[in-house]
């Protein structure tokens, strides 16, 4: 009788230390894709930061455009928004996706802007010019890094948290599914080609 109670305590304990680890488990995923979004969240800062310079070097050179500097000012609004959003729940796959638009629409109006300013040559040559894309080009890139890393994550994560048994203490536990960073499509997946 005692061996049988004694079984059945270490049998309860074992039970009790596999389900702390496949939690901690689970909180340690969610903390590293949170982490990662973190990361993106310091580059788009940075990318959103160096726009408003970008216009107004330009807009002394493209007076009459006043649409493609007001259309890529209204963009870089909408993406410090869904930014906001998404640093407030990172994963949420309403927020990543809103996110990922805003910043497509904004990578397409920065385009458009720098294909215009493609016709200016005194615009090419200005050095502040240069040097903010030369910047923006180094942001964009690190952009691309840091939403690979936070995928990552959150692959690792959803992987986590699907397999079983690690799949019945996420479900008890409240552990959602996390959403990746997508681009938001086919023409916002490669980086804006910046030459001057």
């Amino acid at each position: 009788m005692v061996v049988a109670v004694i079984v059945i305590v270490v049998v309860l304990a074992l039970l009790v230390v596999l389900l702390v680890s496949l939690y901690n488990s689970l909180v340690r995923a969610r903390n590293g894709y949170k982490n990662a979004f973190a990361q993106i969240d310091v580059q788009l800062t940075r990318r959103h930061d160096l726009i408003p310079n970008l216009v107004e070097t330009v807009r002394a050179y493209l007076a009459h455009e006043r649409g493609t500097l007001e259309a890529v000012i209204q963009a870089r609004n909408s993406a410090i928004s869904a930014q906001a959003a998404a640093s407030a729940s990172p994963g949420d796959p309403r927020a990543m996706g809103q996110l990922a638009a805003t910043e497509g629409a904004l990578t397409g109006a920065l385009g458009r802007l720098f294909a215009l300013s493609e016709a200016y040559p005194d615009l090419k040559a200005n050095q502040n010019m240069m040097q903010l894309s030369e910047e923006l080009t180094s942001t964009e890139n690190r952009v691309a890094f840091a939403r690979q890393a936070y995928n990552d994550a959150v692959m690792s994560y959803n992987n986590k948290r699907e397999v079983f048994p690690a799949a019945m203490v996420a479900g008890m536990f409240g552990f959602t599914p996390a959403a990746p960073l997508e681009a938001a499509g086919p023409e916002a997946r490669e980086v804006p080609r910046i030459q001057f």
